[in-house]
């Protein structure tokens, strides 16, 4: 099926402050191409990563292989289970800087070891500074992968206990983790002169 079954994607998109056992990622993903002012679906679909390749390797393979025509437009439209990985951040940088006339939004449900001494802030970052818009998924996130991506059987999305609380929670940490370092300085300079 074009479609991912329901509790796969209730089990893996959770929002879950700590998810643990959850080992695999995620992708649905929308494209579209620009022609002025109106937009045109070519794709939509979802990935998983595979026998150890990371999901969105898989994705710009995939999409490598379209031989996107350079004088176009595109759009494309993430929503993924976790944040990718340093590597894979890096991976997706330099694919940005070789198609100029592609943009990139990637919504994500969890974030991948984004803690203190790990690499992985540090590629989020440099996936923004290339162009990337990144946020984390809301409600309304979640509501329209329900509806697009799943087989729903027309069921109306219900979102679990704590999926807001936790949207708003990763959506700041998110938020600190792109600031640029100095302004990360800055804040924990008068954190101390307050005593915080």
């Amino acid at each position: 099926s074009i479609l991912m079954q329901r509790r796969l994607f209730l089990y893996n998109f959770r929002n879950l402050r700590k998810a643990k056992g959850r080992r695999e990622t995620y992708l649905c993903y929308v494209v579209k191409r620009r022609d002025s002012a109106t937009s045109c679906s070519l794709d939509f679909g979802y990935l998983r990563n595979q026998m150890g390749c990371h999901v969105e390797m898989l994705f710009l393979r995939y999409i490598a292989a379209w031989d996107l025509d350079p004088g176009r437009c595109y759009r494309i439209t993430w929503f993924t289970s976790w944040s990718p990985c340093y590597d894979c951040a890096q991976h997706i940088t330099d694919f940005l800087r070789s198609y100029p006339n592609l943009t990139l939004r990637i919504f994500m449900a969890r974030l991948y070891f984004c803690e203190d001494r790990k690499a992985e802030p540090e590629g989020l970052r440099r996936l923004h500074k290339a162009g990337a818009q990144i946020a984390i998924m809301t409600f309304k996130d979640y509501f329209y992968c329900w509806n697009t991506f799943v087989e729903n059987r027309e069921q109306t999305f219900k979102g679990w206990e704590g999926l807001h609380e936790n949207s708003v929670h990763l959506a700041r940490k998110l938020q600190r983790i792109l600031l640029p370092l100095y302004e990360v300085d800055d804040l924990r300079d008068a954190f101390k002169i307050l005593g915080l």
